[in-house]
């Protein structure tokens, strides 16, 4: 079957799938570990005995409900599932495996069989979808080589992402699903040792424009609203070996070439860069919002994209999630939220699920002011606990992030419709609320007026800012 993209064609070879009705589904019990059913197409259920989660309310004791999160209330004119517009990350909750720096793998999930063969990766994609059938949300997201495996030629890696994406597909358009972003994989392989558009070999370079030119391909076919582009290697441990001003030239061509590629395939999909400081880098080219904002600036590529922010990554930053967000906001850029956090006292990206509401209130005002973040959302970058090993862990885990992000939503417009920390705030600046300060708001008092004004005044009056009175009304909401 040929799939089009405007001049563009791309060969996607469909299987043929064989369904059997029966009475009662396949499962895929625990004690049947790599042994659900013998081909690709094997139909089971991946979950038995979760049904589809539910909102309870706030009272409610079954762990496998919704107490916040109710996907249909409005709050400030939307529903909470256009606030949120809520997606699953493929590579940690059907690839996470549990293991770390010094920690074998910990998780083997009853639909795996030690594979990472073509049958697998179809295997993971039928449990994505009842996995996210189940939770009600309505996105997912993926890397292109998490959801396929790795061959020894380009050609043949090309040649399983089009199977599984078919499938991906196919199951897209039976649960009435889509995928909020799709993006290619630029740094586990040893080619990308030395990064990828930052690379220093001409062949990687090539290789890793390849790869990006058809993940943006296939995240067109599904239908994906945004492509991002991760960090992964793009930046310097030395100057010593390093020549950072070519490997900038080098990485704002890679992303002229990918806007030219995006208009040529009709992608009307939103081009977002994550930040991501020391990963694994300790000099990182997107170290934080303002870093790969005067990057875009300097290389007339601020129209072109917006930025994916990563709650951990601004703890690897040394900012709060809040300040990343306001940052992007401010300079109309706020494009996407990883939904995740890191450990302050652990200085690497440990991607946990988000569950501290006072960081999901100030994370819910941010995008308030912003009015939503469509065609973007929240996809949580999240993986469970090494020690979390049960199936229904999986769910626990979304459920509980899920949750946290509607109490920063209802906090957060309690905020708002009370008025009283804005309130504050705008006392706190209201001198600026003058015929001088509105000169100078406008780019209208130069230094001489400003100096006789201060001589006219004399000493200026300092006000309190009243930070504990802005923690008390905050914390009232809570």
């Amino acid at each position: 079957m040929m799939m089009k993209f405007g001049k563009l064609s791309l060969l996607i070879s469909f299987s043929v799938f064989c369904y059997v009705v029966i009475a009662i589904p396949e499962t895929c019990p625990t004690a049947n570990v790599g042994n659900c059913g013998d081909s690709d197409d094997w139909e089971g259920e991946f979950f038995p005995g979760i049904s589809e989660i539910k909102y309870e309310g706030p009272l409610s004791k079954n762990p496998l409900s919704f107490k916040w999160y109710n996907a249909e209330e409005e709050v400030l004119g939307k529903k909470m599932k256009d606030w949120f517009r809520f997606s699953v990350a493929f590579w940690h909750t059907f690839r996470g495996i549990g293991g770390d720096p010094f920690g074998a793998p910990t998780k083997h999930w009853p639909w795996e069989d030690g594979t990472n063969s073509l049958r697998m990766a179809k295997r993971r994609m039928r449990a994505n979808f009842e996995f996210i059938n189940k939770l009600g949300v309505d996105f997912w997201c993926f890397h292109d080589r998490d959801i396929a495996p790795d061959a020894p030629t380009l050609e043949e890696t090309n040649a399983n992402l089009d199977e599984v994406v078919a499938l991906a597909q196919e199951l897209q358009i039976k649960g009435k699903k889509s995928v909020l972003w799709g993006t290619a994989q630029l740094f586990m392989h040893p080619r990308y040792m030395h990064g990828a558009a930052t690379s220093s070999e001409l062949e990687v370079y090539a290789y890793a424009a390849a790869q990006v030119k058809k993940a943006m391909e296939v995240t067109h076919y599904l239908g994906g609203e945004n492509y991002v582009f991760w960090g992964g290697r793009e930046g310097y441990q030395s100057l010593l070996n390093t020549n950072m001003e070519r490997e900038l030239n080098h990485l704002a061509r890679f992303f002229e070439a990918a806007i030219a590629h995006k208009k040529k395939i009709g992608f009307n999909g939103t081009l977002l860069i994550e930040p991501k400081p020391q990963e694994p880098t300790k000099h990182q080219y997107d170290w934080d919002a303002a870093t790969t904002a005067n990057f875009l600036r300097k290389y007339g590529l601020i129209g072109e994209f917006k930025l994916n922010i990563e709650c951990n990554h601004a703890t690897l930053s040394g900012h709060s999630c809040h300040h990343e967000l306001e940052t992007a906001r401010i300079n109309g850029l706020l494009g996407n939220i990883d939904a995740n956090t890191g450990d302050p006292q652990v200085g690497w990206d440990t991607d946990q699920f988000l569950v501290d509401i006072q960081e999901a209130t100030m994370i819910m005002l941010s995008v308030i002011r912003n009015n939503g973040i469509a065609p973007g959302g929240f996809n949580f970058d999240a993986k469970l606990r090494r020690e979390s090993t049960d199936v229904e862990d999986l769910f626990i885990a979304h459920i509980v992030g899920m949750d946290t992000m509607a109490r920063g939503l209802k906090n957060a417009a309690k905020l708002v419709e009370d008025g009283s920390l804005a309130e504050l705030v705008r006392k706190r600046y209201q001198s600026f609320d003058t015929e001088i300060g509105a000169q100078i708001e406008a780019g209208k008092a130069d230094f001489d007026f400003l100096e006789k004004k201060t001589k006219e005044w004399g000493e200026p009056k300092v006000a309190s800012a009243k930070q504990e009175l802005a923690e008390m009304i905050f914390q009232s909401a809570m």
